[in-house]
């Protein structure tokens, strides 16, 4: 009787043994030897649709399957909230595993060191920045500002009198780009008056006559431009964009202030994503910033291309949280 149980409980043991080996906890693969995915990606962009993530995470999944670079299918979420943290948080969920990615930017720097995520950078495994984006700082056709130094000197009489808005909290993107500028030209940046729309009614706000001054990325406004509703001030690159329309957008350097601002883009896996896996992404990324097809997709949305793997991509996040922070104190909007 004895000798019966004890097979039947070696047997259970085994066939429990071969069901775990054959599930393979499906993300708790070997960090040793190359790896592939098994089964569809989700790529995760931590807002609503049509903006900045979005756009990248849908144009990359597109561009990686066109290129033949991975094999499985890749669909795009959206996760909006928090300026980014719902996104964020939801990703965090996912520890050690190999099939899920998020796109980010700066604001994964900004929104924490604001106080408002729990999750910053750190939290994550950085795979490669991929693209260059720059802002714009945009007001209504028949405002009376054609360059951003008359804007700005308007700010030096009276910062309360002009409301800027954005797509961001206060302290996150599109107002940290804004405040850089309006810094470098003399404006005292503690009294401009910001206003965040995260729900998409920035534009309607500035075309309603609401706010004064749109603070937000390029590609936003080639439309609105090509409709004749809105004029560019300035872009926030170091030379002007090619393409069309984009060439016609001023850089503030060309208008004497010396203040540059990239909006990086890059990829990002969950905490303790294994080694191989994050080794498979980076590759994979790297072949497609080489291909024409990103080409001719970077070209169509005035991005540049700024690939940054591995150990650099990590070394650039830490020193543009340096970056940030202090500009942070200075609002008085760091966390304490």
């Amino acid at each position: 009787m004895e000798v019966g149980k004890k097979a039947f409980l070696i047997g259970v043991v085994f066939l429990v043994s071969l069901f775990l080996v054959a599930c393979g906890g499906s993300d708790q693969s070997s960090t040793d030897g190359e790896w592939k995915p098994e089964r569809n990606i989700e790529i995760v962009a931590p807002a609503g649709t049509g903006g900045g993530w979005d756009t990248t995470a849908r144009m990359v999944a597109k561009a990686l399957e066109e290129e033949g670079l991975i094999d499985v299918g890749i669909g795009v979420v959206n996760k909006p909230g928090g300026g980014g943290a719902v996104g964020w948080a939801y990703i965090a969920g996912f520890k050690g595993d190999s099939h899920h990615l998020f796109v980010s930017s700066p604001p994964i720097i900004d929104v924490p060191l604001s106080g408002n995520s729990e999750y910053d950078h750190t939290d994550f495994t950085p795979i490669a920045n991929i693209i260059a984006d720059y802002g714009a700082f945009v007001v209504r056709a028949d405002a009376k500002w054609n360059t951003l130094p008359e804007l700005f000197e308007d700010m030096k009489l009276d910062p309360t009198s002009i409301t800027v808005i954005g797509s961001s909290a206060p302290g996150s993107m599109d107002h940290l780009q804004f405040v850089r500028f309006a810094k470098a030209y003399g404006v005292d940046i503690t009294k401009i008056k910001y206003v965040s729309e995260q729900d998409g009614g920035e534009l309607t706000a500035l075309l309603n006559g609401n706010v004064d001054v749109f603070s937000t990325g390029v590609a936003e406004v080639i439309e609105q431009v090509r409709a004749g509703n809105v004029k560019v001030l300035a872009i926030t690159a170091e030379e002007r964009l090619e393409g069309d329309v984009l060439s016609e957008f001023p850089t503030a350097k060309e208008q004497g202030i010396d203040e540059v601002f990239v909006n990086w883009r890059g990829f990002f896996g969950p905490p303790e994503m294994p080694e191989n896996a994050r080794q498979f992404y980076e590759d994979a990324l790297r072949k497609l910033d080489q291909s024409e097809t990103w080409t001719e997709i970077r070209s169509q949305f005035g991005w540049d291309s700024m690939f940054i793997e591995g150990e650099e991509f990590k070394k650039f996040l830490d020193e543009q949280r340096e970056v940030t922070k202090q500009l942070l104190d200075e609002l008085g909007l760091g966390q304490q």
